[in-house]
């Protein structure tokens, strides 16, 4: 837990200082569960270490940071509840007796199955405006109200417990289960969701940087029509739109750290990172594979796999297209703001 502070047993990296033993970390697929800053404990981590109150940080954020148990974050639902658009959010909790009682579905909620807790994030009012109107709870796992009702089958399996579908039937909770203010919920998001999706573009640089690794193993050695095959033009081509992939994103990674590091918010530097990493990881996994042919294509090699986990990077933690959409938008305001 490089990312948790000294006081839990971590070493309090800044955002600069993840992004590169957070790579680093990436370049195994069992590399960010053995220094235990995968996701979404990762990120869960920091949420709680801003948000949680004392009380909750000693139940839930030092047996987390310890390694001692996992967790899961409970926010993507079912069509037509929330995904992409958080505002389609149909998970409600109202005030009952002593508390709150939960009713809604998730799915794809990463390593749900086994994990200790999750927080799960429902509507709290009729009315969802700008930042308010949802909120986050602390959910135990030996809550009768919760239930892992099947691990789905998806391309990536990296993520112990895998993304499972649950159902949360009158799920009852006290107030000293809410995390944070009610009502506040998307606020608190905003704290998790930044750096969680920039961390996510560290890990996999680093798987990414692993396979253009493996590819150039295999073309020095593998000779093809007389010549080394790093000797072709067009494998050269293939090894350099890599390298400048990999260069590009780390640049981009830093400079988002960077921002989160001196207090920006990092919403455009974290959302430009997440757009840009997301899909050239995919082309470096991809050119690797071609460099290697039918090596990279079977079981003797492990790039077949690393394609079906990094793949699915290009859909949550907000698909590519959201993200343009959202930097254009930007970009038409403060154009328009300037004149």
């Amino acid at each position: 837990a490089p990312h948790v502070y000294e006081g839990l047993g971590g070493h309090d990296l800044g955002h600069r200082g993840q992004a590169v033993v957070f790579e680093e970390a990436g370049y195994s697929l069992l590399g960010p569960h053995a220094l235990n800053c995968a996701a979404p404990d990762e990120g869960n981590m920091h949420l709680l270490s801003v948000v949680a109150s004392p009380e909750q940080r000693e139940e839930y954020l030092r047996p987390l940071a310890a390694g001692d148990v996992r967790s899961c974050f409970a926010m993507t639902e079912p069509p037509p509840g929330a995904g992409s658009d958080p505002s389609a959010l149909r998970t409600r909790a109202v005030r009952v007796d002593g508390g709150w009682q939960i009713t809604g579905r998730k799915w794809f909620i990463t390593g749900a199955d086994g994990a200790a807790f999750a927080i799960v994030m429902a509507r709290t009012s009729d009315d969802l405006r700008g930042d308010e109107g949802a909120t986050m709870f602390l959910v135990d796992a030996d809550n009768p109200g919760w239930r892992v009702e099947r691990v789905m089958d998806v391309m990536d399996r990296s993520f112990p417990g895998g993304h499972a579908e649950v159902a949360l039937d009158d799920c009852f909770v006290t107030d000293e289960a809410i995390l944070g203010e009610a009502g506040l919920g998307f606020r608190y998001a905003q704290v998790r969701l930044a750096p969680a999706r920039l961390t996510h573009c560290m890990r996999w640089l680093g798987l990414a940087r692993r396979a253009l690794d493996i590819a150039l193993d295999r073309t020095a050695e593998r000779e093809l029509f007389g010549s080394p095959l790093g000797e072709l033009g067009m494998a050269q081509q293939l090894i350099a739109d890599s390298v400048i992939d990999l260069e590009t994103s780390r640049a981009l990674i830093w400079q988002a750290a960077w921002a989160l590091d001196n207090g920006a918010p990092g919403r455009h530097e974290t959302s430009v990172a997440k757009a840009y990493v997301a899909e050239a990881v995919n082309r470096v996994v991809d050119r690797a594979m071609q460099l290697t042919g039918g090596y990279g294509m079977s079981g003797e090699s492990p790039l077949g796999r690393f394609l079906g986990e990094i793949r699915p990077f290009r859909v949550y933690d907000g698909p590519t297209e959201t993200h343009r959409w959202a930097i254009a938008r930007r970009a038409l305001r403060r154009r328009a703001a300037a004149r």
